[in-house]
């Protein structure tokens, strides 16, 4: 799995295993680090200070804005139709479906094994609990869980520790 010629890094960005993720076409920001086994595909953007966990999708249409927390193993899509052929049997290619663009905002946190549908946006600060299927806009600094993903609380309530 490579890291394509066509990435931008920025500045201090740290891939644990470059053999082991594929990147292409992207553009990662300074000081973000990448797990293992991260695909990151063409035209997505990850902010700086980000941290990319193993195991984990970014496709194409994705935006993650600075200071995101990305768990194991999440997904990102951005078709909401995906289908392989058209009507008439053939197989799609790009032009025949339209990527929906989603957006995490700074400082958001997203937990392990959540999947983000297509065309959302993740607010600033936000939480999204592990294992949620975020299907709706997460307001800034709201804590989502469940499936489909639900609001449960608000980070700015939460106990620092």
């Amino acid at each position: 799995m490579p890291i394509s010629e066509n990435v931008k890094l920025g500045h201090k960005v740290q891939i644990f295993q470059p053999t082991l993720v594929n990147l292409y076409g992207c553009t990662i920001g300074d000081d973000t680090k990448i797990g293992a086994f991260v695909e990151i595909q063409k035209n997505a953007l990850i902010g700086a200070r980000c941290k990319i966990s193993s195991h984990t999708f970014v496709c194409e249409g994705v935006e993650i804005s600075d200071e995101v927390f990305i768990g194991h193993g999440v997904m990102f899509t951005n078709d909401l139709y995906p289908r392989a052929t058209n009507t008439d049997g053939g197989l799609q290619t790009e032009a025949d479906w339209k990527v929906e663009p989603t957006y995490v905002k700074r400082g958001a946190s997203i937990g392990s094994n959540a999947t983000i549908v297509a065309g959302v946006t993740i607010g600033e600060g936000a939480l999204v609990g592990a294992g949620a299927v975020v299907t709706k806009d997460v307001r800034p600094y709201a804590v989502v869980a469940g499936v489909p993903a639900r609001v449960v609380g608000d980070t700015r309530e939460m106990k620092k520790t």
